[in-house]
């Protein structure tokens, strides 16, 4: 019986010191070096996309803030035309819990005649409007009332009376 065995067990190419099911490739899995090579190309692949996806983000952001500085502007006009002056705050158009994309409330002031103090001021320390001053404080969350201060480069800002709204570095 034990030659019957023995017979069986060469004839079915099993080896009496291999484990029932381990593979006959004395090779399994990855080495570390093969890992490690994986791992640093992961790595670069995101060092690279993340930078531009987050520069995505923020582009998106821009534009959604130019976006609702644009509509709000279009509120106040109205509110204007039937009130025959601009509203005090944005809470008269509906729009004092509106936040910015970055989660800031959107900055509005109405302009009173000549009286301007508050108002959001050119590189020439000039006034950008003459009706009303509405912006976002923008992805840093601060802001000067020179546009050309540090600080306001990142503003999103309705200037010339609502001829350009757009990010302050471009006006």
């Amino acid at each position: 019986m034990q030659h019957m065995m023995r017979m069986l067990t060469i004839e079915s190419g099993i080896n009496d010191r291999t484990p029932l099911g381990a593979a006959e490739s004395p090779k399994a899995g990855f080495s570390l070096f093969e890992l490690m090579i994986v791992v640093a190309i992961i790595s670069t692949i995101l060092a690279i996309a993340i930078p531009s996806y987050m520069e995505g983000l923020n582009t998106a952001r821009i534009v959604k803030a130019t976006g609702d500085i644009q509509m709000m502007s279009v509120k106040i006009d109205f509110y204007r035309l039937a009130h025959n002056e601009y509203p005090t705050t944005l809470a008269d158009v509906m729009y004092d819990d509106r936040e910015d994309p970055w989660g800031y409330p959107y900055e509005y002031l109405r302009m009173q005649g000549p009286k301007t103090n508050g108002a959001r001021k050119d590189k020439n320390l000039h006034p950008l409007n003459s009706d009303y001053d509405l912006y976002s404080v923008g992805r840093d969350g601060d802001s000067n009332l020179p546009i050309t201060a540090k600080a306001s480069r990142d503003d999103i800002i309705r200037a010339n009376n609502g001829r350009f709204v757009g990010l302050a570095e471009n006006y």
